[in-house]
């Protein structure tokens, strides 16, 4: 970790390198936040709303032999590329959810007003493959994140991010105040995060919010999450590199928004007089087959041409049915979803139905075979 006169700063295709900061002191005041879980999906989309915003944005990506920061190229500016340039205040560190001692230091140096914890193992099917490491990063390093925040000798306001899925089988429509009966490793991580950050707000004071979102979407999601896997399939099986795609429950329904939307929610949250917890949902509940149905359907194809059951991805313990009444984050943050779900769901289709143009040119050159995805 550099000392408080440098920053760490890595683009796409590079290393990591040592750049000069520019002296807080002749700098124009600017609010820091500084993310967890910046090169995911959530993070990319509150990185983008923090700098229009005027922040100064830090972000905690943890060391892979990969590098994993697509979802940041459009806003990174490689300062050896065109010096001229202004760079966007935003500076990538080093540091990971099992490691307490990274996470202080990262605090020490940014010393951030705002602190935004969107890092997560968040695949519910694989957190019952790796249930440990799931407990580790999310409830345990939650834990270690709040007690730098406490420690730290800055005042700073946490946002904590919650999950849907916390309330597993419990009837929706699901609020603050509904009970939680998690279904998976994950879910129950997710809950003990929840807790930790309750107790750190009662016992410490700390400005201290969790926000439960329901399923949140977008071009960005991972593609091993069943919209994405269904929209990549519309894209390639439109094109003709695909014809199948295999998945599990079609009957579970989810309340499932615009990740864009969400990311607004959570930074009004941290903008309160008061910490407290919000629920964040569209209010309205779809299937896996309504989605199929949709997708499929603006596509101009039927989703039962192409669509497999396969019995491997049904869940140890299913969740059945999700709906969020965001009835608080209405009325106390004036927040409510701009993007519908059929417009989600074209969104999606659009963007995937172009990647796959794009692959197909690559597969009709021979640069990739038909079966290797993105």
């Amino acid at each position: 970790m550099a000392n408080s006169s440098t920053l760490h700063s890595k683009g796409p295709g590079t290393g990591a390198e040592e750049v000069p900061s520019v002296p807080r002191s002749l700098a124009a005041p600017r609010k820091v936040a500084l993310l967890t879980g910046i090169t995911g999906q959530d993070g990319s989309y509150l990185t983008e709303l923090l700098l229009s915003k005027g922040y100064e944005v830090h972000g905690l990506m943890r060391r892979s032999s990969n590098f994993n920061t697509q979802r940041l190229e459009h806003i990174y500016h490689d300062p050896h590329a065109t010096p001229s340039a202004q760079r966007p205040p935003m500076r990538l560190h080093y540091a990971d959810l099992s490691d307490s001692s990274s996470l202080r230091r990262a605090l020490d140096l940014v010393l951030p007003d705002e602190v935004y914890n969107l890092a997560a193992q968040s695949h519910v099917a694989v957190s019952y493959e790796i249930p440990d490491y799931t407990a580790d990063v999310v409830a345990t390093g939650a834990l270690r994140l709040l007690e730098a925040v406490r420690l730290s000798t800055k005042p700073m306001r946490y946002y904590q991010a919650g999950s849907s899925e916390m309330f597993g089988s419990t009837p929706p429509p699901q609020s603050e105040t509904t009970p939680f009966h998690p279904r998976s490793p994950y879910a129950a991580a997710k809950v003990a995060a929840h807790w930790y950050t309750v107790n750190y707000r009662e016992a410490y004071g700390l400005f201290a919010c969790n926000g439960v979102l329901f399923n949140h979407e977008s071009p960005r999601r991972g593609e091993n999450f069943v919209t994405r896997k269904i929209t990549r399939a519309v894209g390639r099986i439109k094109v003709g590199l695909q014809t199948k795609v295999f998945l599990g429950n079609l009957s579970a329904g989810r309340d499932w928004g615009f990740a864009g939307d969400y990311v607004e929610a959570m930074w009004l949250m941290l903008q309160q007089d008061k910490p407290a917890d919000y629920v964040v949902a569209t209010q309205e509940c779809h299937t896996v087959e309504e989605f199929l149905q949709a997708a499929f359907g603006y596509a101009g194809l039927d989703w039962k041409d192409h669509v497999a059951i396969d019995k491997k991805y049904f869940r140890p313990a299913e969740v059945d049915s999700l709906q969020g009444d965001a009835s608080k984050s209405r009325k106390e943050l004036g927040w409510k979803p701009k993007v519908g779900f059929q417009q989600l769901v074209q969104m999606m289709v659009d963007n995937d139905i172009e990647l796959a143009k794009q692959e197909k040119v690559l597969v009709d050159a021979g640069y990739r075979d038909p079966k290797q995805q993105a």
